[in-house]
């Protein structure tokens, strides 16, 4: 089974086995000395470096609009969340978002300090009036911001 690595999986001492895949913008985040010996390391046992395909960026986008996650993935996030769609692969991450949007979209995933993320339906409040809204942004109501809770 592929492994595709978000950033933290370079900062941590995981065993990794198996075809191990990431991004271009994952390595851009790599300015720990740690993490960059072990980006290093890991290439030259054969970790492929590649951008997702649009397509899947789309289906990502999508799935982040349902699960209401939309606003809060990065582009690394979208694109690790891309490239394990397109490779069937297992996602290793610690990010909550990114483990909703994945379990929307059928990815495993693999948590490397943290619990495993359960999927999570986000409802939108204001944080003036109390009223519930479908989207975060102004209440037009009250003129407060609305804010993402748990359901």
């Amino acid at each position: 089974m592929t492994l595709v690595l978000d950033a933290s999986a370079f900062f941590a001492e995981i065993p990794l086995d198996g075809p191990i895949a990431t991004t271009p913008s994952v390595v851009a985040e790599l300015t720990d000395t740690h993490a960059k010996c072990r980006f290093e390391a890991l290439s030259a046992a054969g970790l492929r470096v590649r951008e997702p395909r649009e397509e899947d960026l789309s289906r990502v986008d999508a799935a982040a609009l349902r699960t209401g996650d939309a606003g809060v993935l990065s582009g690394t996030d979208r694109d690790i969340l891309a490239l394990a769609l397109e490779l069937s692969a297992v996602l290793i991450t610690d990010d909550f978002a990114v483990q909703n949007v994945a379990h929307r979209l059928g990815i495993e995933t693999r948590s490397i300090r943290q619990r495993p993320a359960r999927p999570i339906r986000w409802r939108y409040r204001c944080s003036g009036c109390g009223r519930y809204w479908k989207e975060p942004g102004d209440c037009p109501i009250c003129g407060a911001s609305i804010k993402r809770k748990l359901k």
